[in-house]
This record gives C-alpha cells, structure tokens and sequence, in this order.
C-alpha cells in the first residue's frame, strides 16, 4: 500500500476534528458537574485543562514514527495515534487520586465510557508503584522520570476512533510536566545537566506530593 504524504494524513484528523473535541467536552464537563469531585475543602480536582492535537505537530509526530520505522496510513491512523484529544485532571495530593479513579470506573461499568486500553501509571517512586498496584494499574518508568495516570477513553457506543487521552497528576507533578515540556517538546534537548536536572526535579516533586499527602491526614485527623 502506497504511503500517504503527511499532509492528507492531517487532513484525515481535521475532517474529525470537531469529534474529538465535542467528545473531550463531555468528558471534562462530566469531571467538573459531578459533586464529589467538586465540593469540600480542598475539592478532589482542582484543574481540568483541555487541549486538541495541533496540526503542526501532529505532522511532526507522524514523520518521527515513521523515521523510527512505524507504518502510518489512514487504515491505522487513529490508533497509532491516540492524543488526539486531551484532559488534564489536576488534584493537590495523591490520595483525592483514588476518588477520581472510581469516578471514571464507574462511568466504565455504566457504559457510558470505555477504556481503549487499561490504565497506565508512569512513574519511578518504587512507594507509588505499591500505591497503584491496589488499583490494578499497570506502571512504567520512562527515563525522563515523567509522572502521571493515563486513561484512554473513547464513547462507549462509537467504534470510529473518537477517543480522549485523560492524564491524571498532582499539581507538583503538573509543574514538573510544564517544566519538561518547555525543554524536551517537541524535540528532546541533547543537554544532559537539563536531563540530570530534571530527573533531580522529578524526586523533589514526588517529596512535595508525599508531604503533602502527610499534612492533610493530619489536618484531617484533629
């Protein structure tokens, strides 16, 4: 089969662009209209941002795939790629985590949303890896010592690729992961102090995130 050029691969995604997007508002505004998630003090979600793929750099992820040798045509486009669409769920500490979790599980078992793949925890914190291991979610480490939970959500009654990449991290991750994105997006940096530095980052956020969890048991505990 003949390689589509770049540009008509793009094309493919701006035909269902207006999908992806009207799908990821749902899903965020079913984050932000429920109660438990909302009320209290701190609420369990602080944040949701939204984002769509850019054009720009959907054609560069594209052409990095297929120099790393990775087949992309219009038959498998939407699965090869999948973040097209995006959330960012943002909570202070890591135990509001477990009511976002059962949040999305139960809009799974209602069939309102599935999940196109099981859950995924990126982390190195060996104590975080524990911590996930009571939701059944599988974890990785990637080298650049990046945290977060993602969850590929798709419509449950819709097998046309719509789908919405929902990341699910601390605010002290969040700044780290602005941080990273400045330095290594769309191309890594080859400057290995900024690779060390970010790496030395990634431990002191995952220190603030524990301490953080601490001062609210106690708080909550008085």
């Amino acid at each position: 089969m003949a390689e589509l050029p770049v540009a008509e691969l793009v094309s493919l995604f701006k035909e269902k662009r207006r999908l992806f997007e009207l799908f990821s508002q749902s899903v965020a505004n079913e984050f932000l209209s429920c109660p438990e998630l909302n009320t209290g003090v701190p609420t369990p979600i602080h944040t949701v941002r939204a984002r769509l793929k850019d054009e720009n750099h959907l054609a560069d992820k594209i052409k990095r795939k297929r120099a790393g040798g990775r087949v992309i045509n219009a038959e498998n486009l939407f699965s090869e790629i999948t973040d097209f669409a995006g959330l960012r769920i943002l909570h202070l500490h890591q135990a509001q985590f477990k009511l976002i979790f059962d949040f999305i599980e139960d809009k799974v078992k209602s069939k309102q949303w599935r999940l196109l793949e099981k859950p995924i925890a990126y982390t190195w914190d060996p104590e975080s890896v524990e911590y996930f291991k009571n939701f059944k979610i599988r974890t990785s480490l990637k080298p650049s010592y990046y945290t977060s939970v993602h969850f590929l959500l798709a419509p449950a009654n819709r097998f046309d690729g719509t789908c919405c990449e929902v990341q699910v991290r601390t605010l002290f991750e969040e700044i780290w992961g602005e941080i990273d994105h400045s330095i290594n997006y769309p191309l890594p940096t080859a400057q290995m102090a900024s690779v060390e530095q970010l790496r030395v980052l990634s431990k002191l956020v995952s220190t603030g995130s524990r301490l953080a969890d601490a001062i609210f048991k106690v708080h909550e505990n008085r």
